[in-house]
């Protein structure tokens, strides 16, 4: 579908990326990964061609069309949530009119036996086929359905899209996107503003979708359950496995592990080499021979380890002063939107040192909550906030607040005081902000990069209480696990927003569930709340409500008979064996692979190497064919 050669990019004179290629085939479905700026956005402008590469090519196979959805969006004002879902439907809009234009003129009309009548009458015949055929007597039902699955009540498709929030907005792009049927689909952090109920509809649509998808995410759930293939830019190379995110890294480390071994013995053979050439140089006899060793030793070609991109951030929270024992107190706590009621009766004691979790659906009113806690906004009830306390906040949307115009320095040197303007070049170090990075405008960083950069921003303030809110949309893996430990080493009180089970885990030790303008209190961390819930993580949370709502109301429970046991017993042994046969097959795989790798004209020279590498490869896929019906069938016997 899409062939990618010798692409190259460069900024001031060094390059982003260089010389990459690839291929996307339909099916494919790829998650595109690596650090906050190390150019995934970048790729995804080429590859929609809203931007040229500096060097290389892209070829797109004839009348095959991308869909692009971006982490930012311009909408066009006053138009209803359906209204601006229906402008994916381009064609059909325009044929719409058409018909309108000419039925209205039918209408109109007495001379039925003119030319100009029936020329109308073959007009009519002809647009309506066009409009029966690219399915416009359906879409309106198709982009509803799409519509609910990403969150959307119906009573919400008449507001006009200025009325919602940035992530509602970025859901309606998404809906016209899914909704215009590209071959391939570009998606730059399409969860960032997703509940986990909108995430698994996200999840079914995509792996159910023929075409192909790139997806960056920095989810590592999201990309295990839908991407078959990773594509990792690091240090301005590719690299490109056909395996999901935590498969991908299993293989990458075996690979490794695998070139720092044969790198490791090559070396000791060097050693050798270079001993004995230095035992026979020095007699004359063994001139001829000492000689032969060093054109030996020219000849081999040097095991090189691939380069890992170790950088991380270094974060650490200070405690500006001591805060009273209680931090706040609400009581008879409320707040409502119009006619809408998204808090009541809130009483709640928050004390100094805790660490607590806000969970929860979107719209439950978590957001709100923290909004209320740092002051803006109005409520009813009452909120103190006790002695000595200072908020430092971090918002869901905090690196939006950010003058683009403005450099990275300038932006942190305009935020700082006397006492820690001459910190500044150490702070932004500490985030990855080194050398002439420092002069970047704003408006050139990405996602992860603003985020960071805010984050940076708030140790500017003094604050011994830490509220924040989903602090990792756009942050990449390595910089996410930073910043958990970053807030675990943080000795005040915090507060977090997040749907994030992996980053909450070890974070907290109160869990708040927000839940029709309720709140109940979980005194645990994250994983005593789930065990509490009955669940493995969110996602089977919200499947859960899914189903206690479309579950009967009878207590009957079906027992399984014992033929049935007996069955499903077989079928796990068997399952269990396939697993088994599996992972020895991948092994394999994987150490050709490596072979070729390493030495790949002597490798495929081998007699019969490609025939068993192919045997290989077929019978894993017949394996994991069998794999994946034998799973459905028990699935199915569990009911």
């Amino acid at each position: 579908m899409l062939n990618i050669h010798n692409l190259s990019v460069a900024f001031g004179g060094e390059y982003l990326f260089e010389a990459i290629a690839f291929r996307l085939n339909a099916g494919d479905r790829v998650g595109l990964i690596g650090k906050n700026g190390a150019g995934k956005s970048t790729l995804l402008r080429i590859l929609s061609k809203e931007q040229e590469p500096d060097e290389g090519s892209l070829a797109l196979e004839k009348e095959v069309s991308i869909g692009f959805l971006k982490q930012d969006i311009d909408f066009e004002q006053g138009r209803t949530v359906l209204d601006e879902a229906y402008q994916a439907f381009h064609e059909i809009k325009q044929l719409e009119a058409q018909l309108e234009h000419i039925n209205h003129q039918l209408a109109e009309r007495t001379d039925y036996e003119s030319e100009g009548y029936n020329q109308l009458m073959i007009d009519l015949t002809e647009v309506t086929q066009r409009y029966e055929l690219i399915g416009g007597y359906a879409y309106q039902g198709e982009t509803e359905k799409v519509l609910q699955g990403l969150g959307f009540k119906r009573e919400e498709f008449d507001k006009l899209t200025d009325t919602f929030s940035g992530g509602w907005r970025m859901r309606i792009e998404l809906a016209k996107l899914l909704l215009q049927n590209h071959h391939i689909l570009l998606l730059d952090e399409p969860t960032n503003h997703l509940d986990i109920e909108s995430i698994l509809w996200l999840e079914q649509f995509l792996r159910s979708y023929s075409g192909a998808v790139v997806i960056v995410s920095h989810d590592k759930m999201f990309l295990d359950n839908v991407t078959n293939r990773t594509i990792e830019i690091s240090l301005g190379r590719i690299y490109d496995v056909k395996k999901p995110y935590t498969a991908y890294l299993a293989y990458k480390s075996e690979i490794r592990q695998q070139q720092l071994s044969a790198q490791k013995n090559q070396d000791k053979q060097i050693q050798q080499t270079e001993r004995l050439i230095e035992k026979f140089r020095a007699k004359a006899s063994k001139a001829s021979m000492a000689q032969s060793l060093i054109k030996k030793l020219d000849r081999i070609d040097r095991i090189e380890v691939e380069e890992e991109d170790t950088a991380v951030m270094s974060v650490r929270f200070p405690l500006s002063v001591n805060p009273g024992k209680v931090i706040a107190t609400m009581e008879d706590l409320g707040k409502s939107y119009g006619s809408k009621t998204v808090l009541k009766r809130v009483d709640m004691l928050l004390e100094r040192n805790s660490k607590t979790a806000f969970v929860g659906q979107n719209g439950q009113g978590k957001t709100t909550l923290a909004k209320i806690l740092v002051g803006e906004l109005d409520h009813t009830g009452q909120l103190t906030i006790g002695h000595n306390v200072q908020i430092g906040y971090f918002a869901q949307n905090q690196a939006e607040y950010l003058d683009g115009s403005k450099t990275i320095l300038d932006t942190m040197v305009d935020a700082a005081n006397e006492s820690n303007r001459s910190k500044v070049r150490d702070i932004l170090g500490s985030f990855l902000f080194r050398g002439d990075e420092v002069d970047k405008y704003v408006k050139v960083l990405s996602g992860g990069e603003r985020n960071r950069l805010a984050l940076a921003k708030m140790l500017l303030q003094p604050f011994n209480v830490l509220v924040m809110d989903e602090p990792t949309n756009h942050l990449d893996i390595q910089s996410k696990n930073v910043l958990k430990e970053a807030l675990r080493n943080f000795e005040g009180t915090l507060i977090l927003v997040s749907h994030d089970r992996d980053f909450l885990q070890g974070l907290t030790d109160k869990v708040l569930e927000f839940k029709d303008g309720s709140l109940k209190e979980y005194l645990g961390d994250i994983d005593f709340y789930l065990e509490q819930r009955a669940a493995a993580d969110f996602r089977s949370i919200e499947q859960k409500t899914k189903q206690d709502k479309q579950a009967p109301s009878s207590k009957t429970e079906t027992t399984t008979d014992y033929a049935t046991q007996k069955k499903l017993k077989s079928l796990k042994n068997k399952l269990g064996s396939l697993e088994k046969k599996i992972t020895e097959l991948e092994k394999e795989i994987g150490v050709m692979d490596h072979e070729m790798m390493m030495d790949y004209d002597t490798t495929i020279a081998k007699q019969g190497f490609f025939d068993a590498y192919h045997g290989k490869k077929k019978t894993l896929e017949e394996c994991m064919a069998e794999w994946e019906t034998l799973s459905e069938t028990i699935d199915e016997l569990n009911g």
